[in-house]
Protein backbone atom coordinates (compact mmCIF):
# COMPACT_ATOMS: atom_id res chain seq x y z
CA UNK A 1 0.00 0.00 0.00
CA UNK A 2 2.72 2.28 1.18
CA UNK A 3 4.78 1.67 -1.74
CA UNK A 4 3.01 3.21 -4.10
CA UNK A 5 3.29 6.53 -2.74
CA UNK A 6 6.07 8.30 -4.71
CA UNK A 7 8.77 10.11 -2.68
CA UNK A 8 7.52 7.86 0.49
CA UNK A 9 10.60 6.99 2.83
CA UNK A 10 10.96 3.43 2.78
CA UNK A 11 11.61 3.69 6.52
CA UNK A 12 7.63 4.55 7.14
CA UNK A 13 5.59 1.79 8.50
CA UNK A 14 1.60 2.97 7.98
CA UNK A 15 1.39 2.84 11.97
CA UNK A 16 4.46 5.60 11.93
CA UNK A 17 3.40 7.63 9.41
CA UNK A 18 0.38 7.59 10.75
CA UNK A 19 1.65 8.82 13.83
CA UNK A 20 4.75 10.81 12.06
CA UNK A 21 1.45 13.06 10.21
CA UNK A 22 -0.76 13.71 13.35
CA UNK A 23 2.68 15.05 15.25
CA UNK A 24 2.71 18.19 12.38
CA UNK A 25 -0.93 18.37 12.06
CA UNK A 26 -3.36 20.29 13.98
CA UNK A 27 -7.13 20.63 13.28
CA UNK A 28 -8.37 24.16 12.70
CA UNK A 29 -12.23 25.88 12.61
CA UNK A 30 -13.39 24.94 9.66
CA UNK A 31 -12.89 21.12 10.63
CA UNK A 32 -9.22 20.83 8.56
CA UNK A 33 -6.53 19.17 9.76
CA UNK A 34 -3.87 21.22 8.39
CA UNK A 35 -0.16 19.74 8.25
CA UNK A 36 3.16 21.50 8.39
CA UNK A 37 5.37 20.03 6.14
CA UNK A 38 8.94 21.13 5.21
CA UNK A 39 9.26 24.86 5.05
CA UNK A 40 7.43 27.96 5.93
CA UNK A 41 4.40 28.28 3.62
CA UNK A 42 0.96 27.75 4.61
CA UNK A 43 -2.03 27.23 2.45
CA UNK A 44 0.12 25.14 -0.34
CA UNK A 45 0.33 21.37 -0.48
CA UNK A 46 2.83 19.73 1.68
CA UNK A 47 5.90 17.59 1.25
CA UNK A 48 6.24 15.37 4.57
CA UNK A 49 8.00 11.49 5.42
CA UNK A 50 10.81 12.04 2.12
CA UNK A 51 9.60 13.72 -0.87
CA UNK A 52 5.65 12.65 -0.70
CA UNK A 53 2.75 15.17 -0.96
CA UNK A 54 1.30 14.95 2.66
CA UNK A 55 -2.28 14.76 1.48
CA UNK A 56 -1.50 11.33 -0.60
CA UNK A 57 0.61 9.80 2.18
CA UNK A 58 -2.42 10.71 4.92
CA UNK A 59 -5.37 8.77 1.87
CA UNK A 60 -2.51 5.98 2.16
CA UNK A 61 -2.63 5.52 5.65
CA UNK A 62 -5.74 6.95 6.93
CA UNK A 63 -8.09 5.74 4.26
CA UNK A 64 -6.08 2.77 2.06
CA UNK A 65 -6.87 1.53 -1.25
CA UNK A 66 -4.42 4.28 -2.76
CA UNK A 67 -4.70 3.60 -6.46
CA UNK A 68 -1.48 5.90 -8.06
CA UNK A 69 -3.43 6.14 -11.27
CA UNK A 70 -5.95 8.74 -9.57
CA UNK A 71 -5.39 12.02 -8.00
CA UNK A 72 -6.20 12.37 -4.39
CA UNK A 73 -8.67 15.86 -4.14
CA UNK A 74 -9.34 17.90 -1.20
CA UNK A 75 -12.90 18.32 -0.79
CA UNK A 76 -12.37 21.20 1.34
CA UNK A 77 -10.30 23.52 -1.10
CA UNK A 78 -7.63 23.56 1.86
CA UNK A 79 -4.45 22.24 -0.19
CA UNK A 80 -2.51 21.37 3.21
CA UNK A 81 -5.71 19.27 4.71
CA UNK A 82 -5.04 15.89 5.41
CA UNK A 83 -8.41 15.38 7.16
CA UNK A 84 -9.47 12.09 5.61
CA UNK A 85 -12.75 13.11 5.16
CA UNK A 86 -12.13 15.50 3.33
CA UNK A 87 -9.73 13.58 1.00
CA UNK A 88 -11.58 11.17 -1.93
CA UNK A 89 -9.85 10.02 -5.41
CA UNK A 90 -10.84 11.23 -8.43
CA UNK A 91 -9.50 10.73 -12.30
CA UNK A 92 -7.63 13.89 -13.51
CA UNK A 93 -10.94 15.16 -15.86
CA UNK A 94 -12.59 15.36 -12.50
CA UNK A 95 -10.14 17.06 -10.57
CA UNK A 96 -9.79 19.79 -13.01
CA UNK A 97 -13.41 20.21 -13.21
CA UNK A 98 -14.01 20.59 -9.96
CA UNK A 99 -11.20 23.32 -9.38
CA UNK A 100 -12.27 26.64 -8.79
CA UNK A 101 -10.60 29.82 -9.88
CA UNK A 102 -10.82 32.77 -6.93
CA UNK A 103 -12.90 35.75 -8.14
CA UNK A 104 -9.75 37.46 -7.72
CA UNK A 105 -5.55 37.70 -9.22
CA UNK A 106 -3.33 37.34 -6.91
CA UNK A 107 -2.61 40.84 -7.41
CA UNK A 108 -6.50 41.30 -5.97
CA UNK A 109 -7.92 42.64 -9.07
CA UNK A 110 -11.32 41.55 -10.07
CA UNK A 111 -11.64 37.99 -12.44
CA UNK A 112 -13.58 38.86 -15.30
CA UNK A 113 -16.31 36.10 -16.57
CA UNK A 114 -15.69 35.03 -19.92
CA UNK A 115 -18.67 34.87 -21.34
CA UNK A 116 -18.15 31.62 -23.57
CA UNK A 117 -17.73 29.43 -20.92
CA UNK A 118 -19.26 31.29 -17.85
CA UNK A 119 -16.78 30.77 -15.74
CA UNK A 120 -14.08 33.36 -14.32
CA UNK A 121 -11.43 34.19 -17.08
CA UNK A 122 -7.92 32.74 -16.57
CA UNK A 123 -5.48 35.71 -16.88
CA UNK A 124 -6.24 39.00 -15.42
CA UNK A 125 -7.07 42.25 -17.94
CA UNK A 126 -5.59 44.69 -15.17
CA UNK A 127 -2.26 42.29 -14.69
CA UNK A 128 -1.59 41.44 -18.12
CA UNK A 129 -2.24 44.94 -19.77
CA UNK A 130 0.48 46.07 -16.95
CA UNK A 131 3.05 43.76 -18.10
CA UNK A 132 2.79 44.16 -21.09
CA UNK A 133 3.56 47.88 -20.28
CA UNK A 134 6.51 47.08 -18.32
CA UNK A 135 7.97 44.78 -21.78
CA UNK A 136 7.57 47.77 -23.93
CA UNK A 137 9.41 50.11 -21.42
CA UNK A 138 12.29 47.27 -21.08
CA UNK A 139 12.62 46.80 -25.12
CA UNK A 140 11.71 50.80 -25.99
CA UNK A 141 15.17 50.92 -23.49
CA UNK A 142 16.89 48.09 -24.79
CA UNK A 143 16.19 49.64 -28.35
CA UNK A 144 17.35 52.87 -27.92
CA UNK A 145 21.13 51.13 -25.50
CA UNK A 146 21.57 49.15 -29.28
CA UNK A 147 20.96 52.19 -31.31
CA UNK A 148 23.37 54.09 -29.03
CA UNK A 149 25.97 51.11 -29.15
CA UNK A 150 25.74 51.52 -33.36
CA UNK A 151 25.92 55.35 -33.18
CA UNK A 152 22.07 55.93 -34.75
CA UNK A 153 20.30 58.03 -32.98
CA UNK A 154 16.69 57.14 -32.47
Amino acid sequence: MLSHVRGLSRHFTPESLRRHLLERAHRVDSGCLVVHGYGTRRGVYQKVAGRAWAHIAAYAVFVGDYDPTLEVDHTCGVKDCIEPTHLRQVDHAENCRTRRLSPTCRNGHDREVDESTGGYRRVCRVCNREAQRRWRQRQAVEVAQAQAAYGRVG
